[in-house]
């Protein structure tokens, strides 16, 4: 193993302690051992990097009271419970109490290894995760391309992660421009399938016969090219504007997809745009093929209902496209960061992306505000406003985080400047960092 996972080993014995310590390192596995339950709560936390085996009676803090600590400090932590001879009932108390297992006295040391195996790999997998969860909250790798800090992206962040494990088919939904393939490539990015063959098929851009022939073959022996379905073998299959899959296709899909058994050898997401038209997919595609795809849904949420995120991420991509440019970002003032916020934005954020990169090159040749901007949107942004009112409050409370945090990363983070150039005494800065939750740390 890549990295050998701890088993904390938990026994008043010493001699016991001993046997089972030395036995499980022969096997890889780092070992740690404790005479008591309470030596052992100290050291083990809710992020402990292996599992735990303890005896279920010890004197002071007993086995069941140690796993009754554990459980709700982690209750993803796998906890193996030895017993006695007859003590049977006992170990189903523990199973009901959140146990992964328990081993009755006297155990079979192979049985305790393949117990252990089976323990630390469930380990192993729910710390990636985590470790995935924390990664994605702070926005790296690929899905920091997922901006924002409103419930619903959070909700969406979350429901990558769990869904990215499963093995289900996934269909994913919402309007234009709202970051679908972004999405379809981080569920494969977090799954299993992450190191095998992602392919990506536009089911709206081909004629029938030339779509039948891309999707299942023949291969096509000019270009030696093989079917989107032999080529994504394995891994993940993402079909773009599902539903304009004809009756023929639809059918031939249903039977791909119920040959492959379960779990599926290749995963099947399937993108649709008819949220943004008004109709249901489910109208669309046969009923089988819809509950076979529709297994796991995500939808994601337009632009508009994102708050506070649009403010944050117009200006991300204004200070990415003068990074491109070499030029300073815009300076975007309260009238324009309110209009920002109230756009309807129906391409979303592609939209967004646009509007922002048009505003750099605005204001690098001196001309025009990012309120005439949106007035010459050519999709009129500005005809209608989003029905989501906010009180003036929260627009005011907005621009301001918008404007400390752009002051502090161009000072990179020096209070004394942001000071001098907001007019702002040094405890009014600090409280309004506090309350926006900026760090000077994260503009160094």
């Amino acid at each position: 193993m890549s990295k050998a996972m701890k088993i904390a080993i938990v026994d008043d014995e010493r001699d016991m302690r001993m046997s089972v310590s030395q036995w499980l390192a022969l096997s890889g596995y780092d070992t740690e051992s404790y005479a008591s339950g309470e030596d052992a709560l100290a050291a083990i936390g809710a992020d402990y990097p292996g599992i735990v085996i303890s005896d279920i009676k010890m004197p002071g803090m007993g086995g069941m009271a140690l796993l009754k600590k554990l459980m709700s400090q982690d209750s993803t932590l796998p906890v193996i419970m030895i017993t006695g001879h007859g003590d049977v009932p006992m170990a189903v108390e523990a199973m009901r109490l959140g146990a992964f297992d328990f081993l009755e006295k006297p155990f079979d040391p192979d049985n305790m290894s393949r117990m252990a195996k089976k323990a630390t790999q469930a380990r192993r997998m729910t710390l990636d995760a985590r470790a995935l969860r924390r990664e994605l909250s702070d926005g790296d790798q690929l899905m920091k391309k997922l901006i924002g800090k409103s419930n619903v992206m959070q909700k969406l962040r979350d429901d990558i992660i769990d869904m990215g494990q499963a093995d289900s088919h996934i269909l994913i939904q919402g309007e234009t421009g709202t970051g679908k393939t972004i999405v379809a490539h981080a569920l494969h990015a977090v799954g299993a399938r992450s190191g095998k063959k992602f392919v990506i098929l536009s089911c709206g851009g081909m004629d029938e016969d030339e779509l039948s022939k891309r999707l299942f073959g023949p291969m096509d022996e000019l270009t030696s090219q093989l079917p989107a379905v032999e080529e994504a073998r394995g891994g993940t299959l993402v079909l773009e504007d599902v539903e304009t899959l004809s009756d023929a296709l639809q059918a031939r899909l249903t039977s791909f997809l119920n040959d492959q058994g379960t779990p599926p050898e290749t995963r099947i997401i399937g993108i649709s745009n008819l949220q943004a038209a008004g109709e249901k997919i489910e109208d669309r595609l046969r009923k089988d093929l819809f509950f076979r795809l529709g297994t796991l849904r995500v939808t994601l949420p337009p632009l508009r209902t994102r708050g506070d995120d649009i403010l944050v991420m117009f200006n991300k991509y204004c200070e990415e496209f003068a990074d491109d440019y070499g030029c300073d970002a815009p300076k975007i003032s309260a009238q324009e960061a309110a209009q920002i916020l109230q756009a309807p934005w129906p391409g979303n954020v592609r939209q967004l992306m646009a509007v922002a990169e048009r505003a750099v090159i605005q204001a690098r040749r001196g001309q025009g505000t990012i309120a005439s901007l949106l007035m010459d949107d050519a999709s009129d942004v500005t005809a209608v406003v989003t029905t989501e009112g906010k009180p003036l409050k929260e627009y005011v409370e907005s621009f301001e985080k918008m404007l400390i945090e752009n002051t502090m990363r161009r000072h990179r983070g020096s209070i004394a400047r942001v000071m001098e150039e907001l007019c702002l005494p040094r405890r009014t800065l600090n409280e309004k960092m506090a309350k926006y939750g900026l760090q000077r740390a994260d503009f160094l």
